[in-house]
């Protein structure tokens, strides 16, 4: 199997973690291009690791740590994003990349340390220190759009423990904006197929063109929004979703939607 072949197959979920580690779908892009073209360039830059996803993520963090990537201001109808990319800044970046690692993507702890070249004691301590910043965030108002019942009372009993407040639940586009309109709730939480053959994406781009507050997407059909080939969000998490997973989202949205300290 050629190099090529192998890396294809884990793309997809590095443009998720990339796009979530840089704060928008157009930087995140950026960073899986500069990779790309740095191992078309020289194929001996692929790492030799126990496996090619850890490898690929490896080269990432390496490229991202060590190079900067003069990415095009971001071209997303959602502009909360351009807030999440300048509020990196003031978070502890390797204690964030472990943390989408373990509960996004889903490594072990022995695999993020080989991602984030640092040994294993070090990566359990980053994991531990993003936990902390997870648990400082602020209450906030979720709408949630979800046409299956039984997904949608798990994300709300989730949204709920977390210490969140639920404005609704909406099961199709038309209701998803309804609810938007009249409880104005500070983040969404939104699947792509709806009950009635309507779309989700499609209702959360009408509330984005009234309002600016970040979107996660929880989905059965990730790679739909992993093309790289349109505005696509930066957050996004597959079905069957981890408990942890959702958390970590909303907080990193909520750390990005937040005022930039001044």
């Amino acid at each position: 199997m050629t190099l090529s072949v192998r890396v294809a197959t884990h793309l997809p979920y590095l443009r998720r973690y990339a796009r979530a580690v840089t704060g928008t779908q157009t930087a995140g892009d950026a960073y899986v291009t500069a990779i790309l073209e740095a191992l078309i360039a020289d194929i001996s830059a692929f790492p030799d690791c126990q496996n090619d996803k850890v490898a690929l993520f490896k080269l990432f963090s390496d490229f991202y740590q060590s190079s900067s990537v003069d990415a095009p201001q971001p071209t997303s109808p959602w502009k909360w994003e351009q807030k999440m990319a300048s509020r990196l800044q003031y978070t502890h970046p390797q204690a964030r990349q472990a943390l989408l690692l373990r509960l996004i993507e889903e490594f072990t702890v022995r695999e993020i340390a080989e991602i984030l070249s640092v040994s294993e004691e070090k990566a359990q301590t980053l994991l531990e220190i993003a936990e902390q910043e997870v648990a400082k965030e602020t209450e906030a108002d979720i709408l949630i759009i979800e046409d299956e019942p039984l997904i949608a009372m798990d994300i709300e009993r989730l949204v709920s423990d977390l210490g969140h407040k639920v404005v609704g639940v909406a099961r199709t586009k038309d209701d998803a904006v309804a609810l938007w309109s009249k409880e104005r709730p500070s983040m969404v939480l939104a699947d792509i197929q709806l009950a009635d053959g309507s779309s989700g994406i499609d209702a959360v781009n009408d509330i984005l063109s009234e309002t600016d507050i970040p979107v996660i997407f929880i989905t059965a059909f990730p790679k739909r929004l992993l093309t790289g080939e349109r505005p696509e969000p930066a957050f996004l998490v597959t079905k069957p979703f981890r408990a942890d997973a959702v958390k970590v989202l909303i907080s990193q949205a909520l750390m990005f939607g937040t005022d930039i300290p001044s």
